[in-house]
């Protein structure tokens, strides 16, 4: 099957989550923001680009299953981190 997508365009739909979640975790370090809320921006953004990719683009489903599923991981690692912060190793 062919939906006409370059390499380089697939590429950048791998690497566009892995920018958004490292420029969230920078901007969180340097305003030095509390974790929980880093992990929740993290998780919304990991939920943005899901629902993207599975509506947008055509033969994106297993990226938007990773993060979907990274999504879920992040909302509970934010849920331990406010309930529990000695917990958290972050």
């Amino acid at each position: 099957m062919d939906n006409e997508i370059g390499l380089g365009t697939y590429f950048l739909i791998i690497v566009y989550p892995v920018v958004g979640l490292f420029a969230i975790e920078m901007a969180c370090r340097t305003a030095k923001i509390s974790n929980w809320i880093k992990l929740l921006t993290q998780a919304v953004m990991c939920v943005g680009f899901g629902i993207t990719y599975l509506t947008v683009n055509v033969g994106q489903w297993l990226t938007a299953t990773v993060l979907l599923a990274l999504a879920i991981a992040l909302f509970y690692q934010a849920k331990v981190s406010k309930l529990n912060p000695e917990k958290a190793p972050y």
